[in-house]
């Protein structure tokens, strides 16, 4: 793997070429992309930890509700970048 690395970063930065291979606005989405795919991981954990705490306290449900929050605010942190890079 290692060795074709210079081969793929090559390809990537468009070595000799004018303009590279993802434009601003196309690292800009792939940033998003990531955030969300990022959110959703942290979202899988903390959903189902949530509902679990509120089926066995119902006066859980307002801290379950800002953790549940709290990794979408990273995606709503991304898109803002995104549409200032753009």
């Amino acid at each position: 793997m290692f060795e074709t690395a210079p081969q793929v970063a090559s390809l990537v930065l468009q070595e000799g070429s004018t303009s590279p291979a993802i434009t601003g606005t196309g690292m800009a989405a792939l940033a998003v992309g990531l955030a969300g795919l990022g959110a959703g991981y942290a979202e899988r954990g903390i959903g189902s930890a949530a509902v679990g705490a509120v089926a066995e306290d119902e006066d859980l449900f307002v801290r379950a509700l800002i953790l549940t929050v709290l990794p979408e605010t990273i995606l709503i942190f991304a898109l803002v970048a995104m549409i200032l890079a753009a």
